[in-house]
């Protein structure tokens, strides 16, 4: 089985859709922090694009336990957030705070049974995200390219770009990192 964390709009063929929005293709709507109605060991890959910081470092380690939890001996975590080094380039590139206001705040509607808000808790550069997953007990966390993924057809914020679409020469701004669980 593979998990698609908080997909959002996107429908990846051959994925288990977990979102709190209210789309067709969610399989289950709850949050991704909630992963109950699945077995110990039973996801050979989990895929979160631009969720996991949403939440703050304190509660990063109770979501990655039950991430960790769900996941096969063998299984792979892949993670996609904001890359605050990134985005650091594209301020000093700009010299525009509006231009990386998006990527850090996240300010987003989710539409259910009434609408609620949710923003970016935090921050991650790939120290600090290979420490906090370390940490949560995954194994052989490196950066991966979303070009030679499962994913790679489907537009998501794994493939951000400054500026926007310039996937050929622009800066990535999407710290794409993977990691397994032992």
């Amino acid at each position: 089985m593979k998990l698609h964390l908080g997909c959002g709009k996107r429908n990846i063929p051959g994925f288990v859709n977990v979102d709190l929005a209210d789309f067709p293709h969610i399989d289950h709507r709850t949050s991704v922090a909630d992963l109950s109605r699945f077995d110990d060991g039973s996801v050979e890959l989990i895929y979160a694009s631009h969720v996991f910081e949403y939440f703050d470092r304190e509660q990063a380690p109770t979501v990655l336990a039950e991430w960790h939890r769900v996941l096969a001996p063998g299984g792979v975590l892949r993670l996609a957030v904001p890359d605050f080094p990134a985005l650091v380039s594209v301020y000093e590139e700009t010299g525009d705070v509006l231009k990386i206001t998006g990527p850090l705040y996240g300010r987003m509607a989710v539409d259910g049974d009434g609408e609620s808000v949710i923003y970016h808790r935090t921050v991650y550069d790939f120290d600090s995200l290979s420490t906090v997953l370390e940490t949560a007990g995954f194994k052989s966390v490196k950066r991966y390219d979303w070009h030679q993924t499962v994913h790679r057809n489907h537009d998501d914020h794994s493939q951000a770009y400054f500026p926007h679409m310039a996937k050929d020469n622009g800066i990535l701004v999407s710290l794409n990192i993977e990691a397994v669980k032992v």
